[in-house]
């Protein structure tokens, strides 16, 4: 029998985009279909993803009963903050009038860290961006999305590039082993945030209240915008552009801020699907 858990029932319900301070939202753990209030249980396979099951059904199976497009026309786009977590993706699609009807795979990658865009969002919170770090390893939840959902994303990312990564020098993992030959991923126009202590990338992704606490401390200029602390802070850079506009000034002038660098140039062309980016077999860990 399939397992049918709601996202209330998960605990994954809550949307960053109706509750700021929530950013990025709890992501998946495990491989999951995605289907509007619910999420059904995936196992691993040896084959390409549409042939992992779903119960008795195969994934693509899956899709096709729920109307939605098979696995090899989807383009697998990995997240580093709130498309991860699947109440803030059926968010997104659901108030386009789509269906949420997506699998999402957790992804063991190299390469990629996870910091925190030089911007505000529109919801007020400082969203996760990704950057270039030979040796960071992680696993970042991928979502296949077919043509309409990918625009539909894509609309919300406006301060973010749309980028390909080659799995040849981004090494993506399946859970059953194989590694994607590429994947998408969103990388901030804005940069990165460092820390003013050592210089490095601030870590994103984390507890918000605890990292506008943190930017709040470390400028006067910010407090004075944005204080005096991280409620108000949502309220007022959700509230007003110009505010989210001169928050993203004063991080440039705090010297906080580090361009995205070794990543490919944005990917202007058609996407890709996951027909056209081939699994290689599974390979040892290195």
């Amino acid at each position: 029998m399939t397992r049918r858990r709601t996202l209330r029932d998960l605990g994954l319900d809550v949307a960053p985009a109706r509750h700021p301070l929530s950013y990025p939202g709890r992501p998946v753990t495990e491989p999951v279909l995605l289907a509007g209030e619910e999420l059904l249980a995936l196992a691993p396979g040896p084959g390409r993803l549409g042939s992992w099951r779903i119960g008795a059904a195969t994934l693509d199976q899956a899709l096709a009963s729920l109307g939605g497009a098979a696995t090899g026309r989807r383009h697998p786009v990995l997240a580093v903050g709130s498309n991860a977590s699947p109440a803030q993706l059926a968010h997104k699609l659901t108030r386009e009038g789509l269906a949420a009807t997506v699998p999402m795979v957790p992804v063991r990658t190299r390469g990629i860290g996870v910091g925190c865009s030089g911007h505000i969002g529109r919801f007020g919170y400082v969203a996760a961006a990704p950057y270039a770090d030979p040796a960071a390893e992680r696993v970042l939840v991928a979502g296949w999305l077919d043509a309409e959902q990918l625009a539909v994303v894509d609309a919300t990312e406006l301060n973010y590039r749309r980028v390909l990564l080659p799995g040849d020098a981004f090494a993506l993992t399946l859970p059953s082993g194989a590694r994607l030959a590429g994947a998408y991923l969103y990388v901030s126009k804005w940069g990165v945030l460092t820390d003013p202590g050592s210089g490095l990338a601030r870590p994103g992704g984390g507890d918000q209240s605890a990292l506008l606490a943190a930017l709040l401390l470390g400028s006067a200029r910010l407090r004075a915008l944005l204080g005096p602390d991280p409620a108000g802070w949502v309220a007022r850079a959700a509230a007003d552009p110009e505010v989210r506009a001169a928050g993203a000034r004063v991080f440039a002038a705090e010297g906080w801020v580090r361009r995205s660098e070794g990543f490919p140039a944005g990917d202007g062309a058609v996407a890709r699907s996951y027909d056209e980016l081939e699994e290689t077999s599974s390979l040892p860990p290195p």
